[in-house]
């Protein structure tokens, strides 16, 4: 089977799809690797790196796709692209199918077997290919160095001859995997952390960390049965909006990483919230790419708001991406192994498997996920 790993091209992105130890571990299972000439450059790997792994290097980025069995990836494709793959093609790689009904229909089309990291499964045995709980990791840390980076104070509790430097009071506004770590890396920096997550499950996990838990009775919320917290009705969001504005007015950094998947993140902090914080203040919304979190933040750009600096930098884990390449390239590297055939050495798609039919978007001509299908059905 032919697995091929075309280079990214995607604005300013430098994490890689797949990195050289992973390319011995698919040539182990008897795989033909095949990678586009400077596919790695972006996280510091050379074709050198790719070809002693096992892999064959390709100069022609349109025979790369068109001879395919499996192509992976990190983005999405485009349809040009789609239109090169041949029939049967598996493809994988973050597919974003609840916002992209034209590019699952062009999918559909081209009878390509497209299946999208976002949607693998929360469950204890899909843990090691959840790639977006390994990014949203890194993420958290990543905007705990972006904040440190703005603020004009440091984080830690300071005793010198020359008088006493209180810690820096971190607010973190969602306690899933980035949030999490976000905690965690704040508190190792010496700040005094306090975290509020609208499911009151994750207080211990909060408390653990070593930060204090923000207890907001919001009525019934709870999470899905994928883990992702379920989305707030208005009045709740006030609710949430009033009990914290006291926090975050004297908090010195807020970190906003609320959420909720496939839909456009809830604004929870109000323009007003912003510019009642102290001049010199930090807010680093992690969703700004998407819709934010914040009022007035801006996707991709930091801005000032009555003296408070408001960070929108998307695409995070891509701050780091050497560790974000290997962990993505884990994360796919595993979904492949789970479904490889040793005999026939090829990537078997079975709709009886227990993690494969969740993520499956397009297959055999159809598409086969009912939630996007019924998606695609209402905007028709």
């Amino acid at each position: 089977m032919r697995l091929a790993i075309p280079k990214e091209t995607h604005p300013g992105e430098n994490r890689v799809p797949v990195i050289p130890d992973t390319v011995k571990k698919l040539t182990r299972l008897g795989a033909e690797v095949v990678i586009e000439s400077e596919m790695g450059s972006g996280s510091g790997f050379t074709d050198e790196e790719y070809v002693k792994a096992g892999a064959t290097v390709s100069h022609d980025r349109t025979a790369l796709f068109a001879e395919a069995d499996m192509l992976l990836r990190l983005r999405k494709p485009t349809l040009d692209e789609v239109g090169l793959m041949k029939t049967g093609c598996i493809h994988i790689s973050y597919l974003d199918p609840f916002n992209e009904p034209e590019l699952v229909r062009a999918l559909k089309a081209g009878g390509i077997t497209s299946i999208s990291m976002e949607m693998i499964p929360r469950t204890t045995r899909s843990q090691k290919m959840d790639a977006l709980s390994s990014q949203a990791n890194l993420a958290g840390y990543v905007m705990v160095m972006q904040a440190a980076t703005h603020l004009p104070r440091i984080f830690p509790m300071m005793m010198t001859p020359a008088g006493t430097l209180k810690p820096a009071k971190v607010f973190i506004i969602g306690a899933g995997v980035a949030g999490l770590q976000a905690i965690a890396t704040a508190k190792r920096l010496g700040a005094k952390v306090t975290a509020f997550d609208t499911r009151p499950v994750v207080a211990e996990q909060v408390q653990s960390l070593g930060a204090t838990f923000l207890d907001i009775d919001l009525g019934e919320t709870g999470e899905t049965a994928g883990g992702y917290a379920k989305e707030l009705t208005p009045e709740q969001i006030q609710m949430q909006r009033d009990a914290q504005k006291a926090v975050i007015a004297e908090s010195d950094v807020l970190i906003t990483t609320a959420q909720v998947f496939g839909r456009k993140p809830p604004v929870i902090v109000t323009r007003d919230m912003v510019e009642g914080m102290k001049p010199g203040s930090v807010v680093v919304d992690m969703a700004a790419e998407t819709g934010g979190n914040v009022e007035g933040s801006v996707p991709n750009e930091t801005v000032v708001i009555n003296g408070v600096t408001v960070v929108g930098k998307g695409n995070l884990s891509n701050e780091v991406c050497r560790d974000a390449s290997q962990m993505y390239s884990s994360n796919l590297f595993s979904l492949v192994e789970d479904s490889w055939n040793e005999e026939s050495k090829s990537f078997v798609i079975d709709f009886d498997h227990d993690i494969l039919p969740g993520c499956i978007i397009t297959h055999g001509g159809e598409v086969t996920n009912d939630t996007i299908k019924n998606i695609l059905e209402g905007s028709n």
